[in-house]
C-alpha cells in the first residue's frame, strides 16, 4: 500500500469537554437514532481522547476527528480541524 492509498477511517464531528495535557484533549462526539419501535429520536454520546499538535483549542470548539494507530491505551483518534 502507497502513502496515496488510504483506508476509509471513522470520521466524526464532537466538541472539546476538556483540555488534558499539552497534546491531549476529550471530545464528545453525540450520535442521533431512531427509535425502532417508537419512531422517537434519542441521543447517545461518547468520549474520545484525541491526539492534536495545534495550539488555541478551548472547551466548547467543535472539531473533527479521525481514526488512527493507537498512541496510548486509550487515545486512537487524531484532530483534523477546527469547525468554525
Amino acid at each position: 500500500m502507497t502513502k496515496k492509498e488510504t483506508k476509509n477511517k471513522k470520521r466524526m464531528q464532537g466538541k472539546i469537554i476538556q483540555v488534558s495535557g499539552m497534546n491531549t484533549v476529550k471530545v464528545r462526539v453525540e450520535i442521533k437514532t431512531t427509535h425502532p419501535l417508537y419512531k422517537k429520536i434519542v441521543k447517545s454520546h461518547k468520549n474520545f481522547l484525541v491526539h492534536t499538535d495545534k495550539e488555541g483549542m478551548q472547551i466548547g470548539d467543535n472539531v473533527i476527528i479521525q481514526e488512527g494507530r493507537p498512541l496510548s491505551k486509550n487515545k486512537s483518534f487524531y484532530l483534523v480541524k477546527k469547525v468554525v
